[in-house]
């Protein structure tokens, strides 16, 4: 599984050039977000990951980087271009 640190992906979200995907659920979201990601909870993601573009490079983002993992995992078996973003938003809290 492809995984990059936090403070490469914010290099990266801050410079525009990535598309985000945030695995947590709706209450976690409505707390603390990067703005234009999608969300996409894990929870659902098995029923709605056809929504997503295969076209399309995703950076993967969850609280602490575990639940993300597991979408990566999924997703790239699904045949989507994925990275992990490790630390999560916790990281971007601290």
């Amino acid at each position: 599984m492809k995984e990059i640190s936090f403070n490469e992906f914010l290099a990266k979200y801050q410079a525009g050039e990535i598309q985000v995907l945030d695995v947590r659920e709706q209450e976690e979201y409505d707390a603390l977000h990067l703005d234009g990601v999608t969300l996409l909870p894990l929870s659902v993601l098995a029923e709605q990951y056809a929504e997503l573009d295969k076209e399309q490079a995703y950076y993967v983002i969850c609280k602490s980087g575990r639940r993300s993992a597991r979408a990566c995992q999924f997703l790239a078996e699904e045949g989507y271009d994925v990275t992990n973003v490790q630390g999560g938003m916790d990281a971007f809290e601290s």
